[in-house]
């Protein structure tokens, strides 16, 4: 069975979404997506596909998303539209370690990996989907910045500390291994990462210049 929805396009990012039935219906489009690359990855991802897994007419799916580059786009954006917030431990070294522990478990079990896999790979084929990813890893940097707000609060960084760097440095070693190298990671390296990210705080390694 098919759905119909607006000819309107999807909001940008940081817009008020709609609710009901235009809602629901992104929701399945989005699922159909997710589905779809973690099966097949983004070559192999068709918009005939998303529409025989949505319920929603690949007409449709033309119209309102402009094809398979409007289809991923918009799935990263929605998951960018989650309401996780970075950990509050109580300590930077606490937080630091956890983010990292973070990273490990989105990406050492392969099902769950496979969605994120995948939409990395779409990054190198789509000037749309790389945007998407980075305006999605942009948001989340943003996020955790409230980590290193505390941090220099409890006097554990300097006050010109450059935060998003701090961040990256936390998975960067862990992510090379991940879409690099293609090693195993586990929760001991996400505590070497830690530690290390750690101690170049402390060195003042981030600090702007």
């Amino acid at each position: 069975m098919t759905s119909t929805a607006t000819d309107s396009a999807p909001p940008a990012p940081g817009t008020r979404r709609p609710g009901g039935r235009t809602a629901r219906t992104r929701a399945a489009v989005r699922d159909a997506v997710l589905s779809g690359l973690a099966d097949h990855g983004y070559p192999g991802l068709t918009v005939e596909y998303v529409a025989d897994h949505s319920g929603v007419h690949k007409t449709t799916l033309y119209r309102r998303w402009g094809g398979l580059e409007g289809l991923v786009a918009d799935a990263l954006d929605m998951a960018g539209e989650d309401s996780w917030v970075p950990p509050d431990t109580g300590s930077l070294e606490g937080d630091l370690r956890e983010l990292a522990h973070e990273v490990v478990d989105s990406f050492s079990d392969s099902a769950a990996a496979s969605a994120p896999t995948a939409f990395v790979a779409a990054a190198f084929q789509s000037e749309r989907a790389a945007q998407a990813l980075h305006a999605f890893y942009a948001e989340r940097f943003t996020r955790c910045t409230a980590v290193v707000a505390r941090a220099v609060e409890r006097g554990e960084a300097d006050t010109d500390i450059d935060a998003a760097a701090l961040v990256r440095a936390v998975s960067a070693p862990l992510l090379l291994r991940v879409f690099i190298t293609r090693e195993p990671i586990d929760a001991a390296l996400a505590d070497q990462s830690a530690a290390a990210a750690l101690a170049a705080t402390r060195a003042g390694a981030y600090n702007r210049r």
